[in-house]
């Protein structure tokens, strides 16, 4: 196993880090709480007897199993070989007090007595300011002080103005956990939030490196361009070289759902390295997202000309979803944004059809018509995860 520098802190995380967001289940359903126990403890031991060191959940994974099936795979020993990451569910704090009702019950769920990294999960720019309102972070505080938790941090799903604000506002973060992979990189926190981060001295810890798995299971037309890779490595291994190329990734997290993903991705992690990417793979990566993007029905640029909707929809974001789903042929991850972390107020079933937006878009799209088509598409309820 390969390691790597884990921000200001003087220790250094596994260069892959296991996430327990997609444990096997016996329904055969991803987010589900029918968690398949004794395969998930099975697995998640061999990926730290391979070295991983950084494992990494939440409150609401699994409906609440994920921390529980993690406690147990922890017993024997393991606990001592790992750091453990978990998230607050903030939106569920509606006073201060309950940030300690949460962290108390998921340490008893891992029946742990000191969570190595707290993180305040998924943060948006809705969801962080009511946190500073009830002065989360001085809870947060003073469960370092008394060892409940050894490090703060965050996970984050808004655009990198957000992003930049609450690692600017906050001077004790020590890591944050961003979605990134070679489709994201002017999406949500993207490059730029990225390399802030770093800059700042956060360790950066990468979801989602595989776009909800999507990009190891690429359409026909894009394994063509992917089978033209002169070393014949697998769609999965190229996206997961192309982070570990950069310098500034901590650690990055794969949600694993079977013992051959586990295996797949520690034999990447063995041969990855900042540099170990040549012009060849660069030139590579930019032909698999151009012809993932040619898949894009609707033109939008995202010039956002079209903003501000008299009526609060937030119309690019809107068609980036759509556009994804159907770049990807599965719709599972844009339905699960659309439904979590984009506002009631800003989806497309809001749109009244007013056509003032088209009157300004550029590309002489009709808004309007579309956007039933992307709520039918994309208004199905997400999975709970």
């Amino acid at each position: 196993m390969k390691y790597r520098k884990f921000g200001k802190l003087a220790w250094e995380a596994s260069a892959l880090g296991f996430g327990c967001m997609r444990l096997p289940t016996k329904d055969g359903r991803g987010y589900s709480d029918q968690v398949d126990e004794a395969e998930s403890i099975a697995m998640i031991r061999r990926g730290v007897d391979a070295g991983i060191n950084y494992v990494d959940t939440a409150y609401p994974y699994h409906g609440g199993q994920s921390e529980i099936v993690l406690g147990k795979a922890l017993r024997d020993g393991y606990r001592d070989k790992v750091k453990v990451a978990t998230k607050s569910p903030v939106w569920m704090i509606q006073k201060p007090e309950d940030f300690d009702t949460y962290l108390r019950e998921q340490m008893t769920r891992l029946q742990l007595e000191h969570i190595d990294f707290y993180l305040l999960h998924s943060l948006t720019s809705a969801r962080w300011e009511p946190l500073v309102k009830l002065d989360v972070l001085a809870r947060a505080e003073a469960a370092v002080k008394d060892g409940r938790i050894g490090h703060i941090g965050f996970s984050f799903h808004d655009n990198h103005e957000t992003f930049k604000k609450i690692v600017d506002a906050y001077p004790g973060w020590e890591m944050c956990q961003i979605q990134y992979n070679y489709m994201d990189v002017e999406n949500q926190a993207g490059t730029k939030g990225l390399r802030y981060a770093a800059s700042k001295g956060l360790a950066v810890v990468v979801m989602e490196p595989l776009f909800g798995g999507r990009l190891a299971s690429p359409p026909a037309a894009v394994a063509e361009v992917v089978a033209g890779d002169p070393e014949k490595r697998t769609p999965a291994d190229i996206a997961l070289q192309w982070i570990w190329d950069q310098p500034e990734v901590s650690t990055i997290l794969s949600g694993m759902s079977s013992m051959v993903q586990v295996e797949e991705n520690i034999r990447s992690a063995e041969r990855s390295g900042v540099g170990s990417f040549g012009p060849g793979d660069f030139a590579l990566i930019d032909r698999v997202r151009a012809k993932y993007r040619e898949r894009a029905i609707i033109p939008c640029t995202k010039c956002e000309y079209c903003l501000p909707c008299p009526n609060g929809v937030n119309i690019p974001r809107n068609f980036e979803l759509y556009n994804d789903a159907v770049v990807h042929d599965d719709p599972t991850l844009p339905r699960f944004t659309y439904g979590r972390f984009l506002g009631e107020k800003e989806r497309a079933e809001v749109c009244t059809a007013c056509r003032e937006c088209e009157e300004k878009c550029p590309q002489a799209i009709l808004i309007s018509e579309w956007m039933p088509k992307v709520h039918q598409m994309l208004g199905a309820k997400p999975p709970q995860g």
